[in-house]
């Protein structure tokens, strides 16, 4: 109406996410499982963060931590064996601005998705990848994983294990374009919070291998390094994983270690069994940049483009 005072605005009320915001189906996994620890972390982080439950998508293979995405109330993919990765790739190429969590296994990520593994590494694109290393094959009933200790009794070898164990450290750190590889424990939240949360924050693909209880199947594998800490080496350096004094006073054995040098984390990988960052460089190439190039680029400037390659094969 003529008259009334026209400059009025609209207040839009700020978004918060609580922990409930990316709290999903409540989570089935077996009482004492290393999982349940993984998810809180990863549930504060997205808090902590202000993640927008929208523009977050966890994306899974097969195992028992596959369920990942299931137990969060964001976006999720809960795909094939051991194709986590590839997905993942998929997604942060067509959709650079969800943030990408992927939940793995060591059965799921370093044998049939072994091969996957070694190229997401190199394309470096900005996800977070969880495994889950519980040295067994949980899901399907305690079959020998690659990470499997020599020696360990399975349904697959009821006599022992007669291989020694992959390392997914040293091969990871081996890997062309690597840009960030940490190792954690699911027994420690301060320290799994932290690493989880420095991977988050890196650019980049952020492997991350957690050390991961499994009290159904594999019941004593970590029970000598929760009774002696000592057999851990925690990695300590200002561009490190950071614990206050109390928290990293349960680690007796530190080691100062630079995350810049690659050759020493590669020695440090076959050296015990290291807790906290081994490598970092935010400077490798990143394929995801490349690969959303022209995802603004409408329909009808796709058609001429097309239009155009066609035309060169003319007659």
């Amino acid at each position: 109406m003529f008259g009334l005072k026209a400059d009025w605005s609209l207040e839009v009320t700020q978004r918060y996410f609580t922990l409930e915001s990316y709290t999903g189906a409540d989570a089935r996994w077996c009482p004492g499982c290393g999982d349940h620890a993984v998810l809180t972390a990863v549930q504060r982080i997205c808090r902590d963060e202000q993640l927008p439950p929208e523009r977050t998508v966890a994306v899974s293979g097969i195992g028992c931590a596959s369920r990942f995405p299931h137990y969060m109330a964001t976006y999720g993919f809960h795909g094939l064996h051991g194709r986590a990765l590839p997905l993942a790739c998929g997604i942060k190429a067509r959709r650079p601005d969800l943030h990408v969590w992927v939940a793995t296994g060591d059965g799921d990520c370093f044998s049939i998705g072994a091969g996957h593994w070694i190229h997401a590494v190199r394309y470096n694109m900005d996800i977070t990848v969880m495994v889950f290393d519980n040295n067994i094959y949980g899901l399907t009933k305690k079959q020998t994983s690659p990470t499997s200790p020599a020696g360990l009794k399975t349904n697959t070898h009821p006599l022992g294990n007669p291989l020694p164990p992959q390392n997914p450290l040293s091969v990871t750190l081996a890997i062309s374009n690597v840009s960030f590889v940490a190792q954690t424990i699911d027994w420690h939240p301060m320290h799994l919070h932290a690493t989880l949360h420095a991977a988050f924050k890196h650019r980049g693909l952020s492997f991350v291998r957690i050390l991961q209880r499994c009290p159904a199947m594999n019941d004593h594998a970590f029970d000598e390094l929760q009774r002696n800490p000592e057999k851990l080496s925690l990695l300590t350096h200002p561009q490190g994983i950071g614990i206050d004094g109390s928290a990293a006073d349960r680690f007796p054995n530190q080691q100062v270690h630079d995350p810049s040098n690659l050759a020493a984390a590669r020695s440090m990988a076959e050296a015990g069994i290291p807790i906290g960052l081994l490598f970092q460089d935010e400077t490798r190439p990143c394929y995801d940049h490349l690969t959303s190039a022209g995802i603004g680029t409408s329909i009808d400037a796709k058609l001429r483009a097309l239009d155009g390659a066609l035309d060169r094969f003319a007659v």
